[in-house]
């Protein structure tokens, strides 16, 4: 699996974001990040801070958004030009 991601976030890094071809590096970071099943980053709110007393299992899945959220941000970054990236 990991040639796979290797493969696919090449279609990232030949294309990085530039400013004008927002469409086809927004549609190519889809694809990656289906493949690495973080698509959920994009498309769903943030979710809210938990308390103390909040179940160990919802711990879990809030950190586990958290660190993947870091991951795919990096990701962005990575593929922007370094324009874009100030």
């Amino acid at each position: 699996m990991a040639n796979n991601t290797i493969s696919l976030r090449s279609l990232l890094e030949k294309e990085k974001l530039n400013g004008i071809n927002f469409l086809d590096w927004f549609r190519n970071l889809r694809i990656v990040l289906k493949q690495e099943r973080k698509e959920y980053v994009i498309e769903e709110a943030v979710p809210n801070d938990l308390g103390a007393n909040a179940p160990r299992d919802d711990k879990d899945k809030f950190k586990k958004h958290m660190d993947d959220m870091l991951d795919v941000g990096c990701l962005m970054l990575a593929t922007m030009t370094p324009e874009l990236q100030k």
